[in-house]
């Protein structure tokens, strides 16, 4: 509840492209995308996709399955009237994703650039990674990008966790191993500079619903 009051305060209060997270286009989280997706139908998952731009350019590249997932409704009101009569090709979830009751085994890949670097804490982590197992094909792919270690420490007045890629094989543990990562100097509307990173991830040992430990 606390997750939800806050993002929904956040976009009745904030113009979409007036938050330090906006860019016009996320480049990069579309390139990972579209290597990553096996074809155009594959089923593809933004976890607090909120009013990003990424849902217009991937209907716009083509893809036929796209879900958006943010715990705050208000967000996903203004991606749907940006998009006008193409937000009706895009299953839009109010949820928040460490709850959410997503159909299993549905997504080939899952892209987050807004949600885990706000884990803190080691059991929502876990939570998310068991979701991701869950709702993930067996062949699917994780996309995440979080701050660097020399990134923000707090974001929209929360503090983050910040990742390089021994930190993020650490937090996955055995489910999910870093298969490629990157790193991306964002700059927010008003010119500051972020350190970001990017990490494509496919599963590990313990990378299905039915293989996690007891």
């Amino acid at each position: 509840m606390e997750r939800r009051e806050h993002w929904e305060s956040v976009y009745r209060t904030k113009a979409a492209d007036a938050v330090s997270w906006y860019r016009p286009h996320l480049e990069t989280s579309l390139a990972l995308i579209e290597g990553a997706a096996k074809s155009k139908g594959a089923a593809i998952l933004d976890i607090g996709g909120g009013a990003s731009t990424l849902v217009d350019d991937l209907v716009a590249a083509g893809f036929e399955d796209v879900t958006v997932l943010d715990v705050a409704e208000p967000a996903l009101e203004v991606a749907r009237e940006r998009m006008g009569e193409s937000a009706k090709r895009v299953r839009w979830v109010t949820a928040d994703f460490l709850d959410s009751e997503l159909e299993a085994n549905r997504y080939g890949v899952c892209h987050d650039r807004a949600v885990f670097h706000f884990l803190n804490e080691a059991a929502d982590r876990e939570r998310y990674f068991e979701q991701v197992s869950r709702v993930l094909r067996p062949e699917g792919t994780l996309i995440v990008a979080t701050f660097a270690l020399d990134g923000p420490e707090r974001c929209s007045g929360l503090s983050v966790s910040r990742y390089d890629e021994d930190a993020m094989m650490c937090a996955a543990g055995e489910r999910f191993v870093v298969t490629e990562s990157r790193r991306e100097t964002h700059r927010t509307p008003w010119g500051s500079v972020q350190e970001m990173m990017y990490f494509v991830m496919r599963r590990g040992a313990w990378g299905t619903a039915d293989s996690l430990p007891e």
